[in-house]
């Protein structure tokens, strides 16, 4: 928790240098409300890093600044075909992303990227992207201007640490909601956005799809992070959902067994094959309503052993689908008859 918040704290010096003409130290060590000695650190950290700093002194003080062309020496980069040929590959998976608010970023970097190249090699590469497509995650639609507005602010409140207040639309209880959150990070997944919070009123980590954000407003409040998010989101889901894990055995028939076995599903898992050409798969994860869509997509392939309340509620779910089946000649005679 103390490296996270070192990492914020220089961060904000960077963009606190980057926007200014010259800071001192004694400033920036006001504004973070440390020593001195710990902003010489930091910029000594910044340095390391690659940031382009340097200082310069102005009526007997030294003033720091960043080169205005921090990342200058890419120009002078030759990147190889392989090295330009998997950049083009990964453009039709980063498109992918074209619902989110970086499409317009991530549109001028690749249109930059093709100004430094000659006429033919353009020409070349532009045929690489038909060789490989990526087909985008549903999305509930477009980001719209308001959108990008929320996402700006919460970028900057998590970046800052800075407290909201939050109006959200909960599916939950169908209504409007009002929350006092402190956003830790924001997580594209699945086709949405979603944002980490803690909300202190609940002493707890809550997931809040982006979308659903009515309003937010910056409080004059600075939060203490509280909670490790680690590195990875969602760890005990196949989805987007929190939980805490069980252990899930699954059995996959012969047919689907190729396919089952060809795929990393959770890192958790561990196979067994089975005389019979079936497959057993085993995950520690939560049962949540990821992993029983994800179940229920095999059909009858897949059998689940165990826990027990989760075959159950597997059964239950394919009940109640055969038996809307199962009206519908019935529908289809009332109609004919009416």
């Amino acid at each position: 928790m103390a490296r996270n918040g070192e990492i914020i704290r220089q961060w904000r010096l960077l963009r606190e240098i980057e926007a200014s003409s010259g800071v001192t130290i004694r400033h920036m060590a006001e504004i973070s409300g440390v020593t001195t000695r710990t902003i010489r650190r930091d910029l000594d950290a910044l340095q390391d890093a690659g940031f382009a700093l340097y200082d310069e002194s102005y009526d007997g003080q030294k003033r720091w600044k960043l080169r205005t062309r921090p990342f200058k020496g890419l120009d002078n980069t030759g990147f190889t075909l392989g090295e330009l040929s998997a950049l083009y590959f990964s453009r039709t998976v980063v498109e992918c992303l074209a619902g989110t608010p970086f499409q317009d970023d991530l549109a001028h970097a690749f249109t930059k990227l093709e100004g430094a190249l000659g006429p033919r090699m353009r020409a070349f590469l532009d045929r690489l992207p038909t060789a490989i497509e990526a087909k985008p995650a549903p999305t509930a639609r477009r980001f719209v201007a308001r959108q990008r507005q929320t996402i700006g602010r919460l970028l900057d409140a998590i970046l800052h640490q800075q407290r909201l207040s939050m109006q959200y639309h909960s599916f939950s209880s169908g209504r409007e909601k009002n929350y006092r959150i402190d956003p830790y990070r924001l997580v594209y997944a699945q086709g949405g956005l979603y944002l980490f919070a803690y909300v202190p009123a609940y002493e707890q980590m809550r997931t809040f799809a982006v979308d659903r954000i009515r309003r937010i407003t910056a409080l004059d409040q600075v939060f203490e992070v509280v909670e490790d998010l680690g590195e990875s989101v969602f760890p005990n889901s196949l989805g987007i959902y929190e939980g805490p894990p069980e252990r899930v055995e699954v059995t996959f028939t012969s047919h689907a067994a190729p396919y089952i076995q060809e795929r990393v599903w959770h890192p958790s898992q561990t196979m067994k094959l089975q005389e019979n050409g079936s497959v057993v798969l085993v995950l520690n994860v939560c049962t949540d309503a990821a992993l029983r869509s994800w179940i229920l997509s095999f059909g009858p392939a897949a059998h689940v052993s165990s826990p027990a309340h989760l075959a159950a509620t597997i059964a239950d779910a394919l009940s109640a689908a055969r038996a809307h089946y199962d009206a519908v000649p019935d529908q289809l005679e009332a109609i004919g008859h009416g």
